[in-house]
């Protein structure tokens, strides 16, 4: 176990012993996140501000998204963790199971300063991030557009990191084949959109290599295994920060949301609405950002941002203009099945 990990560990470890002790109401508030350079970010931006603001220890814990480790906290009715940051269908999936407690937004803030993404009845946005294309500026010579030109392997030849999953894939195959942004969910609701996505997928099979986590596509370019990938947004930020030549394209990116929940029945749910009312307003928004190159939900944080810094988020109002907001109902309703065909496909 690795020094963080054991860290996390006995913060876990504190936070269930104060709770056992019969001292649950003087806890310390429990914050959970996805740790690495956006748990730094929100260390940076949220956390520390907060503790000198209130004069009171927050504890932060790093998962991997174990939603199975809030629905036993929920059930035993032993809740430790007290906000808890999730990815958006865990959000639906945990509302509708009621492992989230339902918002009383007077407590977090008001809606009209929020994008209306960062708005749901068990979720508050946390910050927006991207997948978009990107490639080795000192690779290409010449700077690819679109998905038609990650398509092109005559144009820019050579191999493409893509995740191994449908969900993404078969939106930029849509795109690549000239679905415009606007339009691929009603396309990719109809049998023959699927079919249709999956023979782009054809064209570019025999030059994919494919990547299953986050920090693999900024490696696979700085390698020059790849002259192109399919990337997170703040993995490529990351390595741009280190020095590396890698540059993002926005146009007909897709973004998303990760969000801010509370465990339903935590003793600390009053802290933890303080939370993220404070995480999500506007200076720590703004000092977020300016940390990682992950976009503020908060639109007064938006607009005071210096336009350095919004060159690199994926809701600035450039980058933003022709990207697609991923549509977690069409993947709630459709993923199984485009998985199960995925999976073969890759398979042949």
């Amino acid at each position: 176990m690795n020094t963080h990990k054991i860290l996390c560990a006995l913060s876990l470890a504190s936070a269930m012993m104060a709770l056992g002790s019969g001292v649950a109401s003087a806890r310390d508030l429990t914050v959970v996140n996805f740790g690495g350079a956006n748990g730094d970010a929100q260390d940076a931006a949220f956390i520390k501000p907060l503790e000198k603001q209130t004069g009171k220890k927050i504890i932060t814990v790093a998962y991997n998204g174990e939603q199975a480790k809030v629905k036993a906290m929920v059930e035993t009715h032993n809740v430790v963790w007290d906000a808890v940051e999730v990815e958006t269908g865990d959000l639906g999936r945990g509302c509708d199971e009621g492992l989230y407690e339902k918002l009383d937004w007077s407590k977090i803030g008001n809606k009209a300063d929020y994008v209306p993404e960062a708005i749901r009845d068990c979720g508050v946005g946390a910050f927006v991030w991207s997948t978009a294309l990107a490639y080795n500026a000192k690779t290409l010579k010449t700077a690819p557009k679109s998905w038609a030109d990650f398509w092109d392997v005559k144009k820019f030849p050579g191999k493409r990191g893509m995740r191994k999953g449908a969900h993404y894939n078969l939106e930029f195959a849509l795109m690549a084949d000239g679905v415009a942004p606007k339009d691929v969910y009603k396309v990719l609701s109809t049998p023959e959109g699927v079919d249709r996505a999956f023979k782009k997928l054809d064209q570019l099979k025999p030059n994919i290599q494919w990547w299953e986590a986050g920090a693999q596509p900024p490696q696979m370019l700085a390698a020059g295994d790849v002259v192109m990938s399919t990337a997170y947004n703040g993995r490529i930020d990351a390595a741009q920060r280190e020095g590396q030549p890698l540059q993002v394209v926005w146009n007909q990116s897709i973004y998303d949301l990760d969000y801010w929940v509370i465990p339903t029945g935590t003793p600390n749910k009053a802290a933890a609405e303080k939370f993220i009312s404070f995480a999500t307003s506007t200076g720590p928004q703004i000092a977020y950002a300016q940390h990682i190159a992950y976009g503020p939900v908060n639109k007064q944080a938006i607009g005071k941002l210096d336009s350095k810094t919004l060159a690199n988020l994926p809701n600035s109002p450039e980058n933003g203009k022709n990207a697609l907001f991923s549509d977690n109902s069409f993947w709630t309703d459709h993923g199984e099945e485009l998985d199960q065909r995925f999976t073969a496909w890759a398979a042949r």
